[in-house]
């Protein structure tokens, strides 16, 4: 366990030395800001617009915007994080392949196992603080300008979304320890999310897949039910086991 902790602390301390904990926080926080000032700022960026729309014969009435204006960005800005931690984080275990500093610890005794939780627990824990401290401003700002009471199922709708996060996390330690490039982890992790996603588009596995999580954004306005969605946080939740579960054999007998 002591040397599980020492690595963990390694891992946290490089990401801080890096700079990729205080970017991430920054980009969190600042899409945090953006979903209630976007919100706030619609009626005026319409009401600037509204002479050269009626030139085109579209006609602009007045707009009322609420928390789930607000809600509503909030569901269109975080997949654009979501692909940023990606990037960031993608190489999280393939820059270790290529510098060496891997077969350094594993010498020294550090078992196989807690390489892949250590880095796992990392990546999970950086997804879970940054998704959370977006909500937690998007919601402090909501509450101050509106009532976010408007938004019908607002934490089933959010829940949904971070174990989308947490699967997408499970997918990218998988597929970390099955190649060893940067790139074979973006596009082995993309290209599952995007093969969820067209699997998702037959209306009879739509409710299986972990895809259908990111349209959440329905339960705002009573247009769903949670229910609807057990059936993908199941799924997501299981294959995210798997996948960690499968990093460590893959692991143990991959050539470093």
């Amino acid at each position: 366990m002591k040397s599980f902790i020492a690595f963990f602390k390694k891992e946290v301390m490089e990401s801080a030395r890096s700079g990729k904990l205080i970017l991430l926080g920054i980009l969190f926080f600042l899409f945090g800001v953006m979903n209630p000032a976007i919100a706030k700022l619609t009626p005026w960026m319409l009401e600037m617009l509204s002479e050269s729309m009626a030139e085109t014969g579209m006609v602009v009435t007045g707009v009322t915007v609420d928390a789930n204006t607000s809600w509503t960005q909030f569901f269109k800005n975080i997949p654009m994080a979501l692909i940023a931690f990606v990037l960031i984080y993608g190489g999280i275990f393939t820059r270790e392949y290529e510098k060496g500093t891997l077969v350094l610890m594993l010498t020294k005794g550090l078992a196989r196992y807690k390489v892949v939780l250590s880095k796992a627990a990392l990546i999970l824990g950086v997804w879970s603080a940054g998704y959370w401290m977006c909500f937690a401003v998007t919601y402090a700002y909501n509450s101050y300008f509106w009532d976010n009471s408007v938004a019908k199922a607002l934490m089933p709708a959010v829940l949904n979304w971070w174990i989308f996060g947490i699967w997408v996390c499970s997918l990218m330690t998988l597929f970390s320890v099955l190649t060893s490039s940067y790139s074979g982890v973006l596009l082995g992790t993309g290209a599952t999310v995007l093969a969820s996603y067209l699997v998702g588009l037959l209306p009879k596995v739509k409710p299986f897949t972990p895809a259908s999580l990111m349209n959440s954004g329905g339960l705002l306005v009573g247009a769903e039910s949670a229910e609807d969605y057990i059936k993908a946080v199941a799924v997501a939740c299981a294959v995210s086991i798997i996948c960690l579960a499968l990093s460590v054999p893959i692991l143990n007998k991959k050539h470093i």
